[in-house]
């Protein structure tokens, strides 16, 4: 009898084993696949990427005199505000090697970025609804649009900015951060794809989303000075993540491994439930709208 309970025993742990074992290898692939697949899409459709991209700054910069620019100098008139306000009028000082207004002005390039491209994503099946309704055409490239035109955008104006701030020596390092924080919102770009589709009330609630998520991210103030007994805002926020490790890149800030894995295990998590929620949905797509 107990040699029976001993083998059905190791029978039911090398089954739950197998199944670990196997899920795993299926996470990892569907993982794989979620990396790969929206960049392969993207280059096999690259030039009707550029199209759109092009369409798009067309449609929101039409008949202005100074037209495309205005794309650069939006944000860039944004930064300026905020230094006259911060530096200038206000003259905000902390202790401490980096200077807040440089500190401030690094992490909100890198906020506007973020924020943009999530905002945009919600909306994007919606916006190029004209597109696809009639005809037959890449739906999966479509979630990717407005981050190649935030990135596009803001490694421009990261790289002027941190020139100014930093010196020469930090510009590939601020490339390099706009090139790696792309690819960290890419399953959020798909993810609000399919939710701003079928749930329209996230649109509604959305906004004010990220307007708490920006008052909870050391930008606005420094790390230290967030009260202590709200200190776990910090350790759950993914977006108080990034800015450490930003400002650690650009700025020789502390950070820790706490930091860098984080949104790392959070980007390893979503990738595939994103891909595979968006080509589930994509048969429908057509369908809602």
């Amino acid at each position: 009898m107990v040699g029976s309970y001993d083998i059905s025993y190791f029978k039911l742990r090398n089954f739950s084993y197998n199944m670990l074992f196997d899920f795993s290898k299926r996470y990892l692939f569907a993982t794989y696949r979620g990396f790969y697949i929206p960049f392969t899409a993207a280059y096999k459709h690259r030039y009707l990427i550029y199209l759109l991209i092009k369409r798009d700054i067309t449609t929101r910069t039409s008949k202005t005199i100074f037209g495309d620019i205005w794309l650069l100098l939006q944000p860039g008139l944004q930064i300026l505000a905020f230094w006259f306000l911060l530096d200038v009028v206000l003259k905000i000082k902390f202790p401490g090697r980096v200077a807040f207004v440089d500190y401030f002005l690094i992490g909100m390039l890198a906020w506007f970025l973020i924020s943009e491209t999530l905002l945009r994503s919600l909306n994007v099946l919606s916006e190029f609804a004209g597109l696809y309704q009639r005809t037959v055409f890449p739906i999966i490239i479509l979630p990717v649009i407005p981050l190649f035109l935030s990135v596009a955008l803001y490694i421009i104006i990261m790289a002027i900015t941190v020139l100014i701030l930093e010196g020469i020596s930090t510009v590939p390092m601020a490339i390099l951060v706009i090139i790696l924080l792309s690819l960290w919102l890419l399953p959020f770009c798909y993810l609000l794809a399919i939710i701003g589709l079928f749930i329209k009330d996230v649109g509604q609630f959305f906004p004010f989303l990220i307007s708490m998520t920006l008052y909870l991210t050391p930008i606005l103030y420094m790390p230290g000075q967030m009260p202590e007994a709200m200190q776990w805002i910090l350790v759950i926020n993914p977006v108080a993540d990034i800015m450490a490790l930003i400002h650690a890149s650009l700025q020789g800030l502390p950070w820790d491994y706490g930091n860098l894995l984080r949104p790392v295990i959070l980007w390893l998590l979503l990738l595939a439930p994103a891909l595979i929620l968006f080509k589930r949905a994509e048969p429908y797509i057509r369908e809602t709208l």
